[in-house]
C-alpha cells in the first residue's frame, strides 16, 4: 500500500503508557459486547462483566511511530469511503474512534487484554487493537503485510457499520432467545459481513495498492477461518461452534465486496449459500 503522505485520521485515541486507559464509570447499565476476539473466533461475554456507562478519564500519550501513522491513514480511508458510502444510502454516516492500547484497556463493554485481539464496542462506538497482535498475525498466522494489516482495521470498521445499521442491535436481541447452535450461525453471519464491508472499503480505497496486496488481504482471512483455528488447536473441527466462519467463507465474503463494492450485495444473514 502506497499510504505515506496521505491524510491521518484525527479520531484516534492512543491509551498506551496511560496505565490502560483508566476509566471512570457514572450511573446506567452498559451492555456486554458480542462481538470481539475476530482472530480468535470468540466472543468476549463470558470474559467481560456488565458495568455502568462510562465516562472517559484518559491521559494520552501519542507515539508517533511508522505503525501508528499507518494505521492513521488506514482509518482515515475507512471514513472517507464510508461517509461517502452511507451518503448514497440517504444515511449520515458518524466516524468511529480507534483506540490503540497495551496490555489491556477497559471500554464501555468491559476490560479486555492483549490476548482478546482487536475488537469493535458498540457501546461506544470504538474499535480497540494492540499492535502486538500484527505480530501475531504474521508469526503465528503467516499473514504479513500492510494489507493484512488494513483488512484487520477495516473488519472492525465493518462491525461499527453493523452498529450504525442496526444489524448489531438484532443478533443482540436474539441473545438467549434461539440456541446457542443458532445464534452461532448468526454471529457468523454477522462476521461474513463484516469481512464483506472491509471488502467494500477496499472497493473504494483511494490508498494507491501494490501488486499483491490483495493476496495478504486473502491470506489473513484464510489463516483465521474457525475450521483452520480448530483444526490447529484441537485437532478437530466443530462446525456448529464456529461464530466467525470458514477460512473459505471469509475468504469468500471479502472478495465479493472487494469485486462488488455494492453494500446491497453483502446480505449475509439471507444469502442462500454462505
Amino acid at each position: 500500500m502506497q499510504w505515506k503522505g496521505r491524510r491521518e485520521s484525527d479520531n484516534v485515541d492512543d491509551r498506551r503508557g496511560s496505565g490502560g486507559g483508566r476509566v471512570a464509570f457514572g450511573g446506567g447499565i452498559g451492555i456486554i459486547i458480542i462481538i470481539v476476539g475476530l482472530f480468535f473466533g470468540k466472543d468476549l461475554t463470558g470474559l467481560l462483566s456488565q458495568m455502568p456507562t462510562a465516562t472517559q478519564q484518559i491521559t494520552q500519550t501519542p507515539i508517533d511511530d511508522e505503525q501508528t501513522k499507518f494505521i492513521k491513514v488506514v482509518f482515515a480511508d475507512n471514513e472517507d469511503v464510508w461517509n461517502n458510502e452511507f451518503q448514497k444510502m440517504g444515511k449520515k454516516y458518524e466516524n468511529p474512534i480507534l483506540t490503540i492500547f497495551s496490555d489491556n484497556v477497559e471500554s464501555a463493554c468491559g476490560t479486555a487484554s492483549s490476548a482478546v485481539g482487536p475488537f469493535y464496542c458498540p457501546s461506544d462506538n470504538r474499535v480497540y487493537i494492540d499492535f502486538t497482535f500484527y505480530d501475531e498475525l504474521k508469526n503465528r498466522f503467516g499473514a504479513a503485510g500492510d494489507f493484512a494489516q488494513a483488512y484487520v482495521i477495516a473488519h472492525e470498521v465493518g462491525h461499527h457499520v453493523q452498529n450504525l445499521l442496526g444489524t448489531t442491535s438484532k443478533l443482540q436481541a436474539a441473545r438467549g432467545k434461539v440456541s446457542e447452535v443458532e445464534y452461532n450461525k448468526q454471529s457468523v453471519m454477522l462476521e461474513l459481513q463484516a469481512d464483506f464491508y472491509a471488502g467494500v472499503w477496499a472497493h473504494y480505497t483511494q490508498i494507491p495498492l501494490d501488486t499483491g496486496d490483495l493476496e495478504e488481504a486473502l491470506n489473513a482471512a484464510n489463516a483465521i477461518g474457525d475450521d483452520k483455528l480448530q483444526k490447529e488447536t484441537q485437532g478437530s473441527v466443530v462446525p456448529d461452534s464456529f461464530t466467525h466462519g470458514t477460512s473459505a467463507q471469509r475468504m469468500y465474503w471479502f472478495k465479493k465486496g472487494f469485486e462488488t463494492g455494492d453494500v446491497k450485495k453483502g446480505d449475509t444473514f439471507n444469502a442462500r449459500k454462505l
